[in-house]
């Protein structure tokens, strides 16, 4: 199983980004693909997830409106596109492959972690 993030920058705020996930090495049909991040000292967080099969979406409240998670099995690609960036959204954002093929948005219930981008909004 392979994840590997890209797209992470400096970028201003109310600026926009767009991460990509290159996943591999797994059933598409049996796992949610979901997005966590980590600012220093602080506990990865839950911010998006799309599932498996029916494309149920997930979104933790400080993002709603402004990420928009999609994925191209096709591809075998996931994207996170950040919108409206503010500066506590600065952190490693991960891409993951959650046990199920439902979002959970635990980290206890991830599989499989990426290596990470870094995303630093900043002025």
């Amino acid at each position: 199983v392979r994840l590997v993030e890209s797209g992470g920058a400096l970028v201003q705020p109310g600026g926009s980004l767009r991460l990509s996930c290159r996943f591999s090495g797994f059933d598409l049909d049996e796992h949610a693909i979901g997005w966590f991040r980590q600012a220093p000292g602080k506990e990865r967080e839950g911010v998006s997830c799309i599932s498996a099969t029916d494309g149920s979406l997930y979104y933790t409240d400080s993002v709603k409106g402004r990420f928009v998670v999609s994925r191209d099995d096709d591809m075998r690609t996931a994207y996170l596109q950040l919108n409206n960036l503010k500066p506590e959204d600065t952190a490693v954002y991960y891409c993951v492959a959650e046990r199920w093929w439902y979002c959970s948005g635990y980290a206890s219930l991830v599989d499989h972690w990426g290596q990470g981008t870094q995303v630093t909004v900043s002025s």
